[in-house]
Parts: structure tokens; C-alpha cells; sequence
């Protein structure tokens, strides 16, 4: 039987199969901590609960539009008035099952076989098979730890060929926490419009930040940015939402009418009452959100310190996010108990078996250089995480 070769050609995700791995050792009784969830641990707001109820009990359980309910689509466009300086209108919104669904609409709504799209390195694990899956072809864009791992016009330069068509942005960025300043984002605004590119400007993690800056959102500065930029948000990670999977994307009436048509042939619309929870999360009390990025600051100030503290690893303080990225560079090709660390695949695996932490290896985002840990856990499975990382580095 000859099966689909485009299909065959997509990479399953290392982050999904690893956090399976553990959470089975732990279903049969292993004392496993993982550091690889891509969700809050903390639970869904009570109001967002409470509104999830109310559509169960007034029948808002039927089919809706395919592209999102009218309210909630009303409510994503006053939040980003209000938060991101962007002025939309309902033709230029659309509603998902996860932001995944939305730039999985984006690629196939915009490319063409043999478009390619720039992705820097590290990058998020789906980012190049979605893009294979729409028929393009995904183009890696080298950075640099020491540049807090962010593209630069100089690396772009360098992948920009006449088939190029968009730009992949993350910021804040997963796996590495990395957060554009205005001026970068101009400078990147500046080439895309010097190269006619269309801009995916993935902004899922925008409410996690932990500096004194806040989001800057790449289509807000200028009316050209506006025009090429497709906004990707949802509510999975600000509100602890990952399970009732809403995403939503803003751009041009254009392109979102045709990730709609997409979307009404594949999924139709995404779960109704999850979209009427998803209308509370947007336009009730933030609270809950402040008090969870509180707790990820001081998860990741301690986690910074202590891996800055473990002998032959080291990382960067990640300005966003939940994840850091940790470089196990200098004890690739080393030894422990006979088994030879050749790759952070290797390094996982072992860690894995003698300590029982699991850690997504570097390489499921294109650098062998690294792990990276997630601080979406309690404070007690960091420390007791990081104490298990140390004893197995000083047995390196």
C-alpha cells in the first residue's frame, strides 16, 4: 500500500512523546519529575469555570460559525485595541481549536509548493512541519546564545532567497523565553517590508513576561507592519487553558478568509463552550493571570541561579515564557558509567534512567547544544529537579 509521502515526512514531536514517557513512568509508580510541559500547572480561573457552566446550562452547545462566535470575536478585538494598540474588525478574526490550528490555517492559506518561510533556531518544534505540511519549505536562521538567541537583520540576510515568503516571529519566544525590544522589532518590520514578506507574528505567550517592559506586538508599528503581519495569540497559556484549546488570529480580511474556508472544511467551528469561556477569560478580572506570572518569576530566578551554579551546565535568564534553555555543551562527548554523552538526546535519555527528570533535548528545536527545562511546575520538583541534574553533571 503506498501511503501519503508528504505525511511520512513529518517529524513527530519530542516534547509531546517525551512528557508521555513520564507521565506513564509516573501512572506506574516511578517517582519521576518532568520538566517538559508546555502548560501552567495552576488550574483554569474560577470565572472562566463558572462561565464554561452557564453555556452548558443555556444550551450553547451546538454548532457555531466555523470561524469563531461573534462574541468572543468582539472580545478579541477590544483586548487587542485596548493591549496592543491594533484596531480590527470581526472579517479580519478568526477563532481555532489552539493557536497550532491558526498557523496551521496561516501556512496553508499563504504558500505555495516551494514558498519558503524563515525560522530562526531554536525554534518551536511544530513550526517547520506545519510548514512542510502546506507544501512549503521551512528555511532555519542561525542565532546566538550570546544574542539571547534572537534573528538579527545580518542572519537574515544570509537565508533570504527569491523564494522567500514569510517570517516566522516568537516572542516571547519558545523554547528559549527570548523577548524582542521595539527597536528590533522595527529593524525586523523594516526587512520584511524591504522583501515583501509576510509577517506570523506568534504572540501566545505575551502575558508572561517578567521585566518592566511589556509586549510589543510587531503589527502595531506601522501601517505596513499592520498590513503584512498575521497576529497569533490564545488563551492556553495567560489563563491556564491548554485543554480547552482556543487560539485566534488577526490579519488581513484576505488571508483570514481563507484560513476560515480552510478551517469550515477540516474542523469546522472550534468547541462552543469552550469559546464562551474564552469571552470571559478576555473580558473578566485578570487577577489569577498576575498572580501566576508572580509565581513564574520567582520559579525562574531560581532556576536560572541554581543552573548557573551547576558545574558544566549553564543558560541565559529567559526575559518571557516558561522555558529555559540550558547548554550542555561542555559535557557532550563525555562519559558516565561507561555511555558516552553524544547528543542531547543522549543526555536526556540518561538523565532519565539514572535520575528519573525528564528534559525535552535541544535538538527537537534544532540545537544539539542544549536541553530545555520548563518552570511550568512547583517549586518543590524544581529544586528537587535541580538537585537530581546536579548529581548526575558531577558524575559527568
Amino acid at each position: 500500500m503506498i501511503l501519503s509521502e508528504k505525511a511520512k515526512q513529518i517529524a513527530p514531536s519530542l516534547t509531546l512523546d517525551i512528557t508521555a514517557k513520564a507521565k506513564k513512568m509516573k501512572a506506574d509508580g516511578i517517582d519521576v519529575i518532568g520538566f517538559g510541559a508546555g502548560e501552567p500547572d495552576f488550574n483554569t480561573p474560577q470565572n472562566i469555570q463558572d462561565a464554561a457552566s452557564r453555556a452548558i446550562q443555556e444550551g450553547k452547545t451546538k454548532y457555531t460559525a466555523a470561524s469563531g462566535i461573534i462574541e468572543l470575536k468582539q472580545a478579541i478585538i477590544q483586548k487587542l485595541k485596548s493591549e496592543n494598540n491594533l484596531n480590527y474588525i470581526p472579517s479580519q478574526i478568526i477563532v481555532s481549536t489552539g493557536a497550532k490550528q491558526c498557523l496551521a490555517n496561516v501556512f496553508q492559506a499563504i504558500l505555495n509548493p516551494g514558498d519558503e518561510v524563515l525560522i530562526g533556531i531554536p525554534y518551536w518544534v511544530s513550526y517547520p512541519e506545519l510548514v512542510k505540511l502546506a507544501d512549503g519549505e521551512p528555511v532555519y536562521v542561525e542565532t546566538e546564545e550570546i544574542n539571547k538567541f534572537k534573528l538579527t537583520i545580518e542572519s537574515l540576510n544570509k537565508a533570504l532567497t527569491s523564494k522567500s515568503k514569510a517570517i516566522v516571529l516568537n516572542s516571547p519566544s519558545n523554547p528559549t523565553g527570548t523577548v524582542y525590544t521595539k527597536k528590533e522589532l522595527i529593524e525586523i518590520a523594516s526587512f520584511a517590508k524591504i522583501n515583501n514578506l509576510i509577517i506570523i507574528s506568534d504572540e501566545i505567550y505575551e502575558k508572561l513576561l517578567y521585566g518592566s517592559n511589556g509586549h510589543i506586538s510587531i503589527a502595531s508599528l506601522s501601517e505596513d507592519a499592520y498590513n503584512r503581519t498575521i497576529v497569533i495569540n490564545g488563551v492556553s497559556k495567560a489563563y491556564a487553558m491548554t485543554g480547552w484549546r482556543i487560539g485566534y488570529a488577526a490579519g488581513s480580511t484576505e488571508i483570514v478568509s481563507l484560513m476560515s474556508n480552510i478551517q469550515s472544511h477540516t474542523t469546522s467551528n472550534p468547541n462552543s463552550i469552550a469559546q464562551y469561556a474564552s469571552v470571559e477569560a478576555l473580558n473578566g478580572k485578570q487577577d489569577e493571570v498576575h498572580k501566576m506570572v508572580q509565581q513564574f518569576k520567582l520559579r525562574r530566578d531560581y532556576m536560572v541561579e541554581r543552573i548557573n551554579n551547576i558545574n558544566n551546565l549553564s543558560c541565559i535568564k529567559p526575559e518571557g515564557a516558561f522555558y529555559v534553555m540550558v547548554n550542555i555543551s561542555k559535557v557532550l562527548n563525555k562519559s558516565i558509567q561507561g555511555e558516552v554523552i553524544d547528543s542531547s538526546i543522549q543526555f536526556s535519555d540518561l538523565l532519565l534512567k539514572n535520575e528519573k527528570v525528564a528534559v525535552i533535548p535541544g535538538i527537537a528545536f534544532g540545537v544539539d547544544n542544549f536541553i530545555r527545562l520548563s518552570y511550568a511546575t512547583s517549586m518543590e520538583n524544581i529544586k528537587n529537579g535541580l538537585d537530581r541534574i546536579a548529581r548526575f553533571a558531577s558524575n559527568i
